[in-house]
């Protein structure tokens, strides 16, 4: 009888395996976090010409100006959203590449994503039919939020905020946690805005670099 050979992992499995062993020396320790970074396949993420970076931890260009946040900024937005939210419904604000929306549908949460770029929302709303990804994506102004599907058990803000936006603040669920890189351009402060009531609690933990969100209640384009 003739064994059949079992077959080798592909390449971008093995740096898969590799990227979420980094991001365990890093600290991240939600497993659930850590198994959907181990299941979504990143480099579907990329443009062709930097896909083969696609496992490293750093930020690369999805075009427009725009870019796709290192693994660890990714797997450390996701897990604070995780210690506060762990299922429901959540709002995604800046889908960009939509890495991260697939990552929270991993998770097993209702996700909703709203992009402010024509040209990215169509790229992604083309990958995630591809991929079967059941993300509900908007075109739109990404800091008035999407109030239609209010409240929201979490928001997930992946730009930089000059401060936090009201209209989101509004959308939270009670008990629900907002997750916002808030600053200028020399660097932002990660924030945590927790609603009980009519009372909103924030928290603030490490700095990151991210590009800014633009819009009414964001940065203006000329600023």
């Amino acid at each position: 009888m003739m064994h059949m050979q079992k077959p080798e992992y592909d390449e971008y499995e093995l740096q898969r395996r590799e990227m979420v062993r980094q991001l365990r020396l890093y600290g991240i320790v939600n497993e659930r976090v850590l198994k959907a970074f181990s299941e979504v396949e990143r480099h579907r993420f990329f443009i062709s010409e930097y896909r083969n970076r696609a496992y490293e931890d750093c930020a690369c260009p999805i075009g427009y100006g725009q870019t796709i946040s290192q693994p660890f900024t990714v797997a450390y937005m996701t897990s604070m959203l995780a210690e506060r939210c762990p299922s429901g419904n959540v709002l995604e604000i800046g889908t960009g590449s939509g890495y991260q929306a697939a990552i929270l549908d991993a998770m097993g949460y209702e996700v909703r994503s709203v992009e402010r770029l024509p040209e990215l929302h169509e790229r992604v709303a083309k990958l995630f039919g591809e991929l079967g990804i059941p993300v509900e994506l908007r075109l739109g102004d990404g800091s008035l939020g999407w109030p239609e599907h209010a409240p929201y058990q979490g928001i997930i803000v992946t730009a930089a905020a000059p401060r936090i936006p009201h209209a989101l603040k509004e959308q939270l669920a009670d008990g629900g946690s907002l997750i916002i890189p808030v600053g200028g351009a020399e660097g932002q402060v990660m924030t945590v805005l927790t609603r009980e009531g009519d009372t909103f609690h924030k928290d603030t933990f490490e700095t990151f670099a991210f590009v800014p969100l633009v819009g009414r209640e964001g940065w203006r384009r000329d600023d």
